[in-house]
């Protein structure tokens, strides 16, 4: 299993409305996640900083992100949730969501 972590800003003037779309996450995006190997998927706010943390159990995590992406639902919640958001100053070139570098785990 792999831990991911990642970190976004969010936009202020756009919080409440990213809160009150994660109050009902369309069930077709859910299952897609689980296709998808992604779970114990939860994302928490700092300040203008949304984290991300998801564990993946299968074989190749950047061909299941490709296949989420061309997903339909997934891409029509996207375009909601995406305006909410922007990169920090940290992401890779081409990078939505920036990757964390794993410091410590107990287990």
């Amino acid at each position: 299993m792999r831990r991911v972590a990642q970190v976004i800003r969010v936009l202020p003037e756009r919080l409440d409305e990213y809160r009150a779309l994660h109050l009902d996450v369309p069930q077709p995006v859910l299952d897609r996640l689980r296709a998808c190997h992604i779970a114990n998927y939860s994302i928490h706010l700092l300040g203008d900083r949304l984290f991300a943390y998801f564990e993946y159990d299968g074989d190749d995590l950047a061909a299941d992100l490709a296949l989420m992406a061309a997903d339909g639902p997934t891409q029509a919640w996207w375009r909601l949730t995406d305006p909410c958001q922007e990169p920090v100053a940290e992401a890779g070139a081409g990078e939505w969501w920036a990757s964390m570098e794993q410091v410590f785990l107990m287990e």
